[in-house]
């Protein structure tokens, strides 16, 4: 496993990230458990979750799972670097959300910590993340929270996720009036079908020194062979949800047939090149895989040590270019 620094900051982090949020919903409590003791005798020791996840009247419940992982012992929680999230309103299915029970406000921030630490068995969060935007609260509320987390020793370091190029800008200037370090991470949607961070947030980010973490590295599986799959049979998520949708228009569908006979041209598979090309990208930390089994975990596990060649980067470009140069790209 190959590692780096999270943006800015000192701390060392692989270059995949286990994404935990099947972890419940559709993958067993012992399974997970596998699947994390696999991912760390590969050497990731970067684990993403969120509060939420779980999800309907089960949120939380992918904390929960992770929590009983560290319980185990053998030195689990001190190898892994914890990020979770912040913001979603924790009521289930059908409920109303209770005032102050969502969002960054001060009061929200330290009662989803407490919780989230309850649910994971541990004293700290390596990194917390806020989940979304909060356009009602401001950044002076957001970060005299943090600064008192960050001194309790219950947070170490802030990231966001899904926020524009202008919040990260916002955000780190706020901090640095106070004297805080601000966010160190931006974990954003970004993918080869998916290119937009590439206008303002990935600039934002690398200017502020934030580290890039790429949500939905596969576009919903649209990018891990999905004509493929489906003509074999064995394409069940190609059915439904994002990639399924994508497909039914007719240019997205030439483009991925493009994509796929390009890379089976060069004798790869279609999801790894698709890991490895946002490896590749500059300010990238690496994107976060979210294996519903151990083998796809071990697919995944291969695009670290796949280099593209320049030949496949600039057909890859042509077949899913980028929206180009900031500001140039929107300015004329």
């Amino acid at each position: 496993m190959e590692y780096t620094q999270l943006g800015r900051t000192g701390l060392k982090v692989s270059r995949l990230v286990l994404g935990t949020m099947n972890f419940g919903p559709q993958t067993d409590e012992a399974d997970s458990h596998a699947i994390m003791d696999a991912a760390l005798d590969a050497g990731i020791n970067f684990f993403d979750t969120a509060n939420a996840y779980g999800w309907g009247n089960n949120k939380g419940r992918t904390e929960e799972i992770i929590g009983s992982w560290f319980a185990k012992g053998e030195g689990r929680r001190d190898k892994t670097v914890l990020a979770t999230k912040v913001y979603a309103n924790m009521a289930g299915d059908g409920e109303t959300p209770w005032p102050n029970h969502d969002k960054l406000s001060a009061l929200n921030i330290r009662r989803s910590v407490e919780a989230s630490l309850r649910r994971l068995g541990t004293d700290h969060i390596d990194l917390y993340q806020f989940h979304h935007v909060d356009r009602g609260t401001p950044w002076d509320e957001i970060w005299q929270a943090m600064d008192v987390l960050v001194q309790q020793g219950k947070v170490l370091y802030a990231g966001s996720s899904n926020h524009a190029g202008w919040h990260i800008a916002q955000a780190n200037e706020t901090a640095a009036r106070r004297g805080s370090l601000g966010l160190v991470s931006e974990q954003c949607l970004y993918n080869l079908a998916e290119r937009r961070a590439e206008m303002e947030v990935v600039p934002a980010a690398e200017a502020y020194g934030l580290g890039v973490i790429p949500w939905s590295p596969l576009h919903g599986g649209l990018l891990g062979g999905a004509l493929r799959k489906a003509q074999e049979g064995g394409g069940a998520r190609t059915t439904s949800g994002r990639a399924a949708t994508a497909l039914e228009d007719p240019a997205v569908r030439a483009r991925i047939e493009s994509y796929e006979n390009l890379v089976a041209k060069h004798g790869l598979e279609p999801g790894e090149v698709a890991l490895a090309w946002l490896l590749s990208r500059p300010g990238v930390t690496g994107p976060i895989v979210g294996p519903r089994t151990a083998g796809q975990l071990t697919s995944a596990l291969r695009a670290v040590e796949l280099e593209l060649s320049e030949e496949l980067l600039t057909a890859l470009d042509e077949i899913f270019p980028g929206p180009g140069p900031s500001p140039e790209a929107f300015a004329w």
